[in-house]
């Protein structure tokens, strides 16, 4: 069984993310969206931890990525609203971290 983490707050003003990898799952994804996105700002700790994950499932909506002015790395997959849908069609699950 799989889950879909969905995490729009960003990962510098609490600790949503760090929580969510603790529980993440091998089959499970973890989808950025809104200021989220910004734990893809490099030279970070959080972004050290994110590409040092093997096997790990992120995604970012790639609207919120350009809106932030921020590349996306060979690591994650960039996806747009039609592909966030498909996301949380393919998983048995959606947990979204308010």
């Amino acid at each position: 069984m799989s889950t879909l983490h969905v995490l729009s707050h960003s990962p510098f003003t609490d600790t949503r993310l760090s929580s969510c990898l603790r529980v993440l799952g091998s089959a499970d994804g973890l989808l950025l969206c809104g200021d989220a996105a910004y734990a893809l700002q490099p030279n970070t700790a959080v972004y050290a931890e994110l590409g040092a994950r093997s096997g790990l499932n992120l995604y970012v909506l790639e609207e919120d990525l350009n809106a932030r002015g921020l590349t996306l790395p060979a690591w994650a997959r960039a996806v747009d609203y039609p592909g966030f849908v498909e996301l949380s069609i393919e998983h048995d699950k959606v947990n979204t971290w308010l």
